[in-house]
């Protein structure tokens, strides 16, 4: 099992933890991830820890698929992936109707059938083998609009880039899930819970796997839970309360009643009447009660807490599943330092 590191999406300015990133690099994660939701973007940050570091790969957990077209994303892998040294790993995601509507101005439509063709058409750019011509219900290239010039035509990447460049979705409904597994090279799953793969995800996976024309497998997609939390602290009871309010406002509030995928995936996990309390305190503004609502054993199902030698313990969950690459959401270089041991 691979360590990696998340950073977050940040808040009024941006801050990197550079001190734990430098050490994660030393001492040999696999892979730091750069987040966006409407502030800072993953990409910038990323340039900025790519040119401060030196083995480890660098990913977007994730770019939102709506802010930019497929040619834009395309693009800008390509150019981090040659100025890194093949170092960038592609991760890719729709976000929610409240950003991609309310933020970027676009109808959030239909996910399945978008990312489907998204994956593709960033796929053939990598590939080189044709100019690239796409004609699908949600992307047309060359375009052909009634506003059409028609001018518009099919063209081929100037700049060659890896043919194989890794896509990652970052997905944790169901249809997305065997979406994923189907056309992707790994999987983002946020607050994933290795106790439940079997009940919540399994099915899904090894449905898309059966799909994938890439010939996927468990010994060749990356699973990749990323942004896993982990509070290093005798105090169990206080190392879960600081999980508890960041949990709290995905179940509760990233999204509105009845179309929040974190609260479904709570649901599926098992915590249906918890998942129901924290949503209706959170929107009723009432966050502190939110986050006391988030039961302990949810709390440990998704996060590492406690001292070393319990977190040591906790581990062998996440060792006997199918996950690939751990990626933490650590702060502070003694905390790298600390799972490098128990882990690599």
């Amino acid at each position: 099992m691979r360590l990696g590191l998340t950073t977050g999406i940040g808040g009024s300015t941006v801050q990197l933890p550079m001190e734990a990133i430098l050490e994660a690099d030393r001492l040999g994660f696999h892979v730091v991830w750069t987040a966006e939701a409407y502030g800072a973007d993953a990409v910038t940050p990323l340039c900025w820890i790519g040119a401060k570091t030196e083995k480890i790969h660098l990913g977007t957990g994730i770019m939102q698929m709506p802010a930019r077209t497929p040619a834009n994303t395309a693009m800008t892998a390509m150019t981090l992936d040659q100025l890194s040294g093949g170092r960038f790993l592609l991760g890719l995601g729709l976000s929610g109707p409240q950003v991609v509507e309310g933020w970027h101005g676009l109808p959030y439509g239909k996910p399945l059938g978008k990312t489907r063709e998204y994956v593709s058409i960033v796929r053939s750019i990598f590939e080189r083998e044709k100019p690239v011509v796409h004609d699908g219900a949600h992307y047309q290239i060359p375009y052909q609009g009634e506003d059409a010039t028609g001018l518009g035509k099919p063209l081929k990447s100037i700049l060659h880039g890896r043919s194989d460049l890794p896509i990652y979705l970052a997905s944790i409904g169901p249809k997305n899930v065997e979406l994923t597994a189907e056309i992707a090279d790994g999987w983002l799953p946020v607050w994933f819970s290795p106790k439940h793969f079997d009940i919540a995800f399994k099915e899904q996976v090894e449905a898309g796997f059966r799909k994938s024309k890439k010939g996927n497998s468990y010994e060749n997609f990356d699973i990749a839970p990323f942004g896993v939390p982990v509070v290093i602290n005798s105090n169990i009871e206080l190392a879960r309360n600081m999980v508890k309010p960041h949990l709290a406002l995905y179940v509760g509030g990233m999204g509105a009643k009845g179309k929040n995928f974190y609260n479904d995936l709570a649901r599926r996990y098992g915590y249906e009447e918890a998942a129901e309390t924290i949503q209706n305190f959170f929107l009723e503004g009432k966050k502190q009660e939110a986050a006391a609502a988030v039961p302990d054993q949810f709390v440990d199902d998704v996060a590492l807490c406690g001292p070393k030698e319990r977190i040591n313990e906790r581990l062998d969950l996440w060792r006997k599943s199918p996950i690939t690459t751990l990626s933490l959401g650590l702060h502070s270089a003694k905390d790298v330092r600390t799972m490098a041991e128990l882990v690599l």
